[in-house]
């Protein structure tokens, strides 16, 4: 078992301060990583997802302060403390770097001692607020609820979406429980990747555990990303069948009478709904929404999108009218 106290990234441009910030974390049991500018940091961040990241500003390609404020721009990396070092004590550069989402503040020359505190300090404070699920790497449930309040806070409307695989027991059933890690783990590759294909700054893919989850974005761009990825799994889920229950379209697994039954192979229900500040007075009606819609999708067979259009987003009148289907084929 590692004896690590956590995995700390530093990104400095001048070699003989970022050797010194290696050796005094390695000397004090912390896993590190090294940058020699804001977009090595931001790369390695992304691929690497460490625990508290040290960043100083005045760096070639990007600095400090930008490369703060794109890691907390994106979902992936948006919980992770940051700390600025600096020589730049000014209270207006110090301004600066907390607007950009900096945790912390810390001025050249740093007293080791105080450096270490404080790096801790970020380290517990993260790991009793982060949710970060342990399969798949994204933020978890209570992630989930702290972006949702974060744009409610600041007034912005915004779609939720969730996803729930169809047929994912019985696929477990068949195979165990480490191939069901694998269809989970190959779902949250795809959402990814939708995302950062097709979406935007701003967009946040999170795993509430098992089989579900779910994304916020844009109203506008809601239903295309839904549709996005549903296209996506539909491509998937088959390649993690054996050919012999691929090709006969189902897997043969005992119900929970325990009398052998045949389910068909994995699909998606995906269910869109709109929080509009506006008109919205509680998180509880999307939530609402969403498990009548979730509800909706799974009495109908395949991959589905359900959207509600009862209420509107900017401006239009708000109709009480069925929500739209889209069936895979």
């Amino acid at each position: 078992m590692s004896n690590f106290e956590g995995r700390i990234l530093v990104a400095d441009d001048e070699p003989n301060l970022r050797e010194a910030l290696r050796f005094l974390f390695t000397r004090n049991h912390f896993e590190v990583l090294v940058a020699e500018d804001g977009q090595e940091a931001l790369e390695i961040a992304l691929r690497e997802q460490p625990d508290v990241i040290v960043l100083d500003v005045m760096m070639p390609r990007m600095d400090g302060y930008e490369a703060c404020r794109r890691l907390r721009a994106h979902y992936r990396t948006r919980h992770i403390p940051i700390l600025i070092a600096t020589a730049k004590g000014g209270d207006d550069d110090k301004l600066i770097g907390l607007e950009g989402g900096a945790n912390d503040y810390v001025t050249k020359p740093w007293v080791n001692k105080e450096l270490l505190q404080r790096v801790r300090n970020h380290l517990e404070w993260s790991r009793s607020q982060r949710a970060v699920n342990p399969l798949t790497g994204l933020p978890g449930n209570l992630s989930i609820l702290a972006e949702r309040q974060r744009r409610v806070d600041a007034g912005e409307a915004f779609a939720q979406i969730f996803l729930d695989l169809d047929n994912f027991k019985a696929f477990n059933d068949r195979y165990g429980f480490p191939i069901g890690d694998t269809a989970i783990r190959a779902v949250a590759e795809e959402l990814v990747e939708v995302v950062e294909s097709r979406g935007e700054e701003g967009d946040f893919v999170g795993h509430i555990g098992g089989d579900d989850f779910q994304i916020l974005t844009d109203p506008a761009r809601a239903e295309a990303l839904a549709e996005a990825f549903k296209e996506a799994i539909d491509v998937r889920m088959p390649k993690l069948y054996e050919p012999e229950d691929r090709e006969q379209g189902f897997v043969r697994v005992r119900n929970r009478r325990h009398e052998f039954e045949d389910f068909p192979l994995m699909s998606v229900t995906i269910a869109v709904a709109l929080f509009d500040p506006a008109s919205d007075g509680h998180l509880a009606q999307v939530d609402d929404v969403l498990r009548e819609l979730k509800q909706y999708g799974k009495g109908l067979p395949g991959s589905v999108v359900v959207t509600e259009r009862r209420r509107a987003i900017e401006g239009e009148q708000a109709e009480d009218v069925p929500p739209p289907i889209r069936k895979s084929a």
